[in-house]
């Protein structure tokens, strides 16, 4: 059985890989391709800064590379949210499925950070 680590880990990669195929819908335009470049980076950061957190070398270092993910999750949650204002994705469904993995991966990241604070 695996860790709550570990799950969650498997849980920001299926996340990178679903925005990721959220993204290849995107139209071939200006915006979309801004937008696609943008979230490349940020729907990925969050999985590789959990695997920094995971060998902190302290308390404070975890909550460091916590709260980076907390902001690329949160820019990503951004992007999602300008995709689905602006009709640019026409499967309405698969939009409101990511934005919502992405509000429920900001509230564990949350969740995590203020338990590490409060062993401060």
């Amino acid at each position: 059985m695996k860790s709550r680590s570990e799950l969650l880990e498997d849980r920001l990669i299926d996340f990178a890989l679903m925005v990721n195929a959220l993204l290849e819908k995107l139209p071939k335009t200006y915006l979309g391709h801004n937008l696609s470049s943008q979230l490349t980076r940020s729907c990925t950061s969050p999985a590789l800064n959990y695997g920094e957190a995971q060998s902190a070398s302290s308390t404070k270092d975890y909550i460091h590379k916590m709260r980076i993910s907390v902001k690329e999750l949160r820019e990503t949650h951004v992007g999602i949210k300008i995709i689905e204002r602006g009709n640019l994705v026409k499967d309405k469904e698969f939009v409101i499925s990511v934005k919502k993995e992405s509000t429920e991966l900001i509230a564990i990241f949350i969740s995590s950070i203020n338990t590490a604070t409060k062993k401060l």
